[in-house]
C-alpha cells in the first residue's frame, strides 16, 4: 500500500502552461485607413483589449486556479503558468498589463515595424514562432487560448491558422471547459443548432465564445502588480524569422479597398386617417418594388 511518503512520487501532477493570445483593437468607430497599404492607422487612436479576448484571459486564469485546487494540501507540484502574448505597437503593452491585473503571470509583446500590416496568415506564423520560443524558455505549452474573433478584422481565422502552424488540434466556439487533466480536456462548444462535447488531446488550440465565463474585475492588488510587472518585448530578430516572412511582406492576402459604406436615408410622412395612410404606404411600397 502507498504511504503518505511515497504517494506524491506516484500521483500524476497536473502541470499545464497556458498561452493566451490577445489583441489591441480600436476603441472607436472613427478610424483612418492608410491609402497606400489599405491597413488601419492605429497611431493616435484610443485602443482597448479585444472584448472576445477578455473571455480567453479569464478562462486561462480559471484553468490555472482549477489546477491549483486539484493539488492536495501539503504537496506543491510544478506551478502552471499563464502567458499572455500580443503583437502590436509599443502601446499594446497596456493590454498585457490589463491581463496581468486579473491573474496572468507573464506578458510578452511582439513589436517591430516589420510586423506591421500582417494578415491572419502572417500573424499566426509570427505567433507560432513566438510560442516555440516560449517553450524553449518556460517548458512545454499545453494549451493555447484565443478569443473567437476580433472586432477589427472579424475573421476568426487566427486560432485555426495558429493550430495549423503548430500542427495541433483546434476546437472553436468553446463555451465550457468541463474536465481537465494532463492529457485531455473535455470541452463543450455551441453551434448554431446544437451543443457538441469533445475530448481534446493536449497540446491544443481552442477559441472561446462569449458565454464561457464572466471576466473578473481587477483587484487592487492585481492592479498594483500589473503596474510594476516587467513586460518582455521581442523583435523580429528574436524570433528566428526573416523580415520578408512577416508583416505585410509575409501576408498572402492584400486588402484592395477599405471604406465606410454610404447610406442614404429618406423619410416621408403620410397624412389622413388610418385607412388613407395604409393605402398610401401600400402604394409607396409597391412603387419601390418592396411588395
Amino acid at each position: 500500500p502507498r504511504t503518505m511518503e511515497n504517494w506524491y512520487e506516484h500521483r500524476e501532477m497536473i502541470e499545464i502552461n497556458i498561452v493566451v493570445c490577445i489583441k489591441q483593437v480600436p476603441g472607436t468607430t472613427e478610424i483612418k485607413i492608410d491609402p497606400q497599404t489599405n491597413t488601419l492607422i492605429r497611431e493616435g487612436i484610443e485602443s482597448i483589449i479585444n472584448p472576445f479576448d477578455t473571455y480567453a484571459v479569464e478562462e486561462a486564469v480559471r484553468i490555472k486556479e482549477r489546477i491549483a485546487q486539484q493539488s492536495k494540501e501539503g504537496f506543491s507540484g510544478p506551478e502552471s503558468k499563464v502567458i499572455a502574448i500580443t503583437m502590436g505597437p509599443p502601446q499594446a503593452e497596456n493590454i498585457l498589463r490589463e491581463a496581468i491585473s486579473v491573474g496572468v503571470d507573464i506578458g510578452v509583446l511582439l513589436s517591430d515595424m516589420a510586423l506591421a500590416g500582417a494578415d491572419t496568415l502572417a500573424t499566426s506564423f509570427t505567433l507560432a514562432k513566438a510560442i516555440r520560443k516560449l517553450e524553449r524558455e518556460f517548458g512545454k505549452i499545453s494549451l493555447i487560448l484565443c478569443g473567437r474573433q476580433t472586432l477589427d478584422g472579424d475573421t476568426g481565422q487566427v486560432g485555426p491558422e495558429l493550430a495549423q502552424q503548430l500542427n495541433l488540434p483546434c476546437l472553436g466556439y468553446v463555451i465550457e471547459v468541463m474536465e481537465i487533466d494532463n492529457k485531455y480536456f473535455k470541452l463543450k462548444r455551441l453551434m448554431e443548432d446544437r451543443y457538441e462535447v469533445f475530448r481534446v488531446p493536449l497540446p491544443a488550440v481552442i477559441s472561446v465564445s462569449k458565454g464561457i465565463n464572466e471576466p473578473r474585475v481587477p483587484s487592487l492588488r492585481g492592479a498594483m502588480r500589473a503596474k510594476s510587472a516587467p513586460i518582455t518585448v521581442w523583435r523580429v530578430s528574436d524570433l528566428d524569422v526573416k523580415s520578408e516572412e512577416v508583416g505585410l511582406s509575409g501576408s498572402a492576402t492584400q486588402v484592395i479597398k477599405v471604406f465606410s459604406p454610404h447610406i442614404e436615408r429618406q423619410s416621408e410622412i403620410f397624412t389622413g386617417d388610418v385607412d388613407t395612410q395604409v393605402e398610401k404606404l401600400t402604394q409607396k411600397l409597391q412603387s419601390l418594388g418592396v411588395v
